[in-house]
């Protein structure tokens, strides 16, 4: 069975920026959340394994029976490129908020524990 290839776009889409501050305001104050945005906005890429990501998330995955973890599924088969991920480290928690991607993130690590996946943190 040949290895399925993940594609990614160059860079987070510009709507990822509101979906990542519409979570955030969820845990944090609004000043903390506008310090979060524009850091991330100015952060550069990286990658990360997503095994590792999800566990400094400390978040349960979600299988294909969720419909947007199984839309990001089918994107992925039809080599359409996936948005990277948006990160932020909560040192106080010792743990890592994934703003923006979760289910891009259960999508791809249904495919590959081990692929390194594009994002931004701060």
């Amino acid at each position: 069975m040949s290895k399925t290839e993940i594609k990614w776009l160059d860079t987070p889409e510009k709507h990822d920026y509101p979906a990542a501050e519409s979570y955030l305001s969820l845990i944090y104050d609004v000043q903390t959340v506008v310090t979060f945005i524009e850091r991330l906005k100015q952060a550069p890429m990286t990658k990360f394994k997503a095994k590792d990501i999800f566990r400094a998330s400390g978040l349960s995955l979600l299988g294909i029976s969720n419909s947007r973890v199984e839309r990001d599924r089918k994107k992925i088969l039809d080599g359409q490129a996936l948005s990277p991920l948006l990160l932020v480290r909560d040192t106080v928690n010792s743990k890592v908020v994934i703003a923006d991607g979760y289910h891009r993130m259960c999508a791809v690590y249904g495919f590959e524990e081990d692929s390194n996946i594009p994002c931004k943190i701060c």
